[in-house]
């Protein structure tokens, strides 16, 4: 599903989107220095499903990993993620631990 719609970077808005048909899934966040820290994450109802959260999450985070920026997870739901998710733990800044 995620793979046909293009992955917008909004850096006016500080946010990534996802947009499908009329609905916009979005993660937003704060760059600083070489860190990026993503603080929110907003699916619309009628798109939730823990496998399009999940998609969406490992979009950004290649997305992420092309820039070269460490990830600082605020968000309860990418946290919980990268729990689940060890592999994505290599692109946490040293000293931060979830």
């Amino acid at each position: 599903m995620i793979e046909e719609h293009e992955l917008i970077d909004n850096d006016f808005l500080r946010q990534f989107e996802l947009k499908i048909d009329d609905q916009l899934a979005k993660i937003e966040y704060s760059l600083q220095e070489r860190k990026i820290f993503l603080t929110k994450l907003i699916i619309p109802e009628d798109l939730f499903s823990e496998t399009f959260q999940n998609e969406f999450i490992i979009t950004v985070f290649k997305h992420i990993q092309e820039r070269n920026l460490s990830v600082v997870p605020t968000s309860p739901e990418i946290a919980k993620f990268i729990r689940k998710n060890r592999q994505y733990k290599s692109m946490l800044p040293v000293g931060v631990r979830i």
